[in-house]
């Protein structure tokens, strides 16, 4: 399997989701899940595989799209309409490609695994973090 395919443009905040702004410390795409640097308080892309511990320490997905500088807003918990087809009732994950979305099955040896969320249709993810702060073996 691979990561799911976004559609940037039909990403879409659900009316319950918790939001959070502040600046983007990258380039970031919708959809895709982020971490708040300690360092410097800006937005950068996450991914599973990092040594870094704080690249792991997903903080939610982004809203819009935003370049280093400029104002990014993330659905920190409930639902979004992620852009990409999911599977009902499947959860999916943080993947080894920074800023990426994966099924449990492409997560390997080496990988923190991290749940972004379960999907709750075959277009909505109910964002739920949960880091499992432990390396596959």
């Amino acid at each position: 399997m691979a990561d799911i395919t976004i559609t940037a443009a039909s990403v879409v905040r659900g009316p319950t989701a918790k939001l959070e702004t502040g600046t983007a410390g990258a380039t970031i795409t919708q959809g895709q899940p982020v971490y708040r640097d300690a360092t410097d308080g800006l937005y950068k892309l996450s991914d599973c595989n990092s040594a870094t511990a704080a690249v792991r320490a997903v903080r939610g997905i982004a809203l819009n799209a935003a370049s280093t500088g400029q104002p990014l807003t993330i659905a920190k918990s409930g639902p979004v309409t992620i852009g990409a087809t999911l599977v009902a009732g499947v959860a999916y994950y943080l993947s080894g490609t920074a800023g990426g979305i994966c099924p449990v099955a492409d997560l390997t040896t080496g990988d923190y695994p991290t749940v972004l969320g379960i999907a709750t249709s075959t277009t909505v993810l109910n964002v739920d973090i949960q880091s499992s702060g432990a390396i596959l073996l």
